[in-house]
């Protein structure tokens, strides 16, 4: 009787090669956004005028280094902090915010440890000195579903009726002659600040629109004001505006989704 021929290996399961390729699939993402690039959306007017409702961003994950803040839901799988580097004054950096580290906020460094920082009538103040701020024109951007403007006495009917809100902008340029915009829109309380040293491994951080951000210039507490923000914080730096959309397109009208797009704001870096 002769020897039968060896078994044929049995077909792979179609299912277990889609399980598996999103296996691949998921750990190619978790790796990307942890360690390279992840995206963030602007969800408030804070950083006015360099970032608007609607604006979709790149985050660079390897700017400052990576811990558990670093990665998706702040798994602690990254003990302290590592390849560690501090911002420069003027970055633009997402952070989890103070104090309970589980949201996702972005605004400017502007002091680092060892500054000392105070509002002094809308003007900061850095190291006893005034940061350079001129006025330019003003920041005009339509109404829109993802814009309202700040008070009705901004607002501004165009030749169309159209409505536009219309803000007082201002350049400041700050000692390492990193320039940006920023606006003044009222006279307010959070003008004036008590000078505050930024703590060692901290950074203080403030909204480019001044008098619409919840920032470093009020205590810490959940849902409002950031405090003083430990570097260790740090979930990356903006690099570019990837797209921006006025809010206005539909899911189920196509063509809307290119008029309701900022085309003039997509890849304005940082």
């Amino acid at each position: 009787m002769t020897e039968t021929a060896a078994t044929s290996p049995k077909p792979k399961s179609e299912t277990a090669d889609f399980l598996q390729f999103l296996v691949k699939l998921a750990i190619f993402f978790f790796i990307l956004r942890s360690f390279i690039v992840s995206p963030f959306n602007i969800p408030s007017e804070s950083m006015q005028p360099r970032l608007v409702v609607g604006d979709y961003l790149l985050v660079s994950k390897w700017s400052y280094g990576y811990s558990r803040y670093s990665l998706p839901f702040n798994l602690p799988l990254i003990p302290g902090r590592i390849f560690a580097s501090q911002p420069e004054r003027g970055d633009v950096v997402v952070f989890k915010a103070p104090p309970g580290a589980s949201a996702d906020y972005i605004k400017r460094v502007i002091g680092l440890p060892g500054d000392t920082i105070q509002m002094r009538d809308g003007v900061v103040w850095l190291n006893g000195k005034p940061i350079e701020k001129k006025r330019i024109s003003d920041f005009v951007i339509p109404v829109s579903p993802n814009t309202r403007c700040y008070d009705r006495s901004f607002e501004v009917e165009t030749p169309d009726g159209s409505l536009t809100c219309s803000y007082p902008r201002f350049e400041e340029t700050l000692p390492n002659g990193k320039r940006y915009n920023v606006l003044d829109l009222i006279d307010a309380p959070r003008d004036n600040t008590e000078a505050i040293i930024v703590p060692e491994g901290h950074m203080f951080l403030m909204g480019d629109n001044r008098d619409n951000s919840l920032d470093s210039r009020f205590p810490a507490v959940e849902g409002q004001g950031i405090g003083i923000v430990p570097q260790k914080y740090l979930v990356g730096r903006a690099l570019v505006t990837v797209f921006s959309t006025d809010g206005s397109a539909s899911w189920f009208l196509p063509w809307t989704w290119f008029s309701a797009a900022r085309w003039d704001r997509i890849g304005e870096g940082f």
